[in-house]
């Protein structure tokens, strides 16, 4: 991996809810608000330093506004996870935390790290991804609602919890028709959907999440789509010792959908049902032969929608 060059700036910006603090690895740091206004402010000033990357932390959805602000101007912007970003702070010996040394540390993480820009979602796909995410926001809430309503004491709170049920499905279902909607309107998005749904198993809900949650699907090869997931296996080796391999990180949403898409799948036949059936055949253990199917599924949507074409046997390759 080439180093950046030192006369090369890198930026970091600490996402507040109310402030931006932006650092430069050339020493500047500007602190902007988290408005419109701030927020084109501190576009042009970044235009102006020239930034080679700009890191940012996912903060719950906070830098959603300046991440599309930052791809509209064509800046080379890219989310890092907030656990990575504080284990290389650790590392670098540094333990306090305050907005300014969070955004010298991002600075200087995507400077030692150099972490990959991707090109910046679209103002539509940014709104169908938090349209998803909403979806799922109301599912946990139905999911919590329901559990309140089997410890209800009496026919009054039971009614309560019932009636709010009935509103949270209601909107659940309407936000489900925005995002059928929204992706109507998008010849890719329409032609993605028809070949995700082609896949026995892959219904409605998956397909949708895969569209607005993981939306390099069918641009990545098979190995970077499933470590984006969460589901390439991680190894713990040492020495002569070989330890069991596990999964971590990724994008949990997306991987919690496509978990009940194969079990789901496993009631009738097809592919998965039979990927499945072989594995805990050969002695795997159900958790493991469930992810397997899982990674299966995930490589071949991956090279079905990289070559547009619907799914048939036999399988692409991918």
């Amino acid at each position: 991996m080439p180093e950046v060059s030192s006369s090369e700036v890198v930026a970091g910006i600490d996402v507040g809810k109310d402030a931006l603090v932006v650092a430069l690895t050339s020493g500047q740091i500007k602190t902007f608000e988290n408005s419109k206004s701030g927020r084109s402010d501190l576009v042009k000033w970044l235009t102006a330093a020239a930034p080679v990357r700009i890191v940012l932390e996912a903060t719950g959805g906070y830098e959603r506004l300046i991440y599309a602000a930052l791809g509209a101007a064509e800046l080379p912007a890219v989310v890092v996870q907030p656990a990575q970003a504080r284990h290389f702070a650790k590392a670098m010996g540094k333990l306090e935390k305050t907005d300014a040394i969070d955004a010298v540390m991002l600075a200087e993480f995507g400077r030692a790290i150099r972490p990959e820009v991707r090109k910046v979602p679209s103002e539509k796909a940014m709104e169908l991804n938090f349209l998803s995410t909403r979806y799922d926001q109301l599912i946990d809430m139905v999911r919590i609602e329901k559990t309140r309503l089997k410890q209800a004491p009496n026919d009054a709170i039971k009614s309560n919890i019932q009636e709010h049920i009935a509103y949270l499905e209601r909107n659940k279902d309407k936000v489900a028709d925005e995002i059928d909607a929204l992706i109507a309107q998008s010849t890719k998005w329409t032609t993605d959907s028809k070949i995700l749904r082609s896949v026995k198993g892959v219904g409605p809900v998956l397909t949708r999440t895969l569209i607005a949650l993981l939306p390099e699907l069918g641009t990545l090869s098979r190995q970077k789509i499933t470590k984006l997931a969460g589901l390439a296996p991680i190894s713990r080796d040492s020495g002569s010792s070989s330890g069991k391999r596990f999964i971590s990180g990724g994008r949990a949403d997306v991987r919690s959908k496509l978990y009940m898409s194969v079990v789901a799948s496993l009631r009738c036949d097809g592919m998965v049902k039979d990927c499945y059936t072989r594995l805990r055949a050969a002695g795997k253990p159900v958790k493991v032969a469930l992810i397997a199917c899982m990674r299966k599924l995930l490589t071949l949507l991956n090279a079905l929608l990289r070559k547009q074409r619907p799914f048939q046997n036999p399988v692409p390759q991918t």
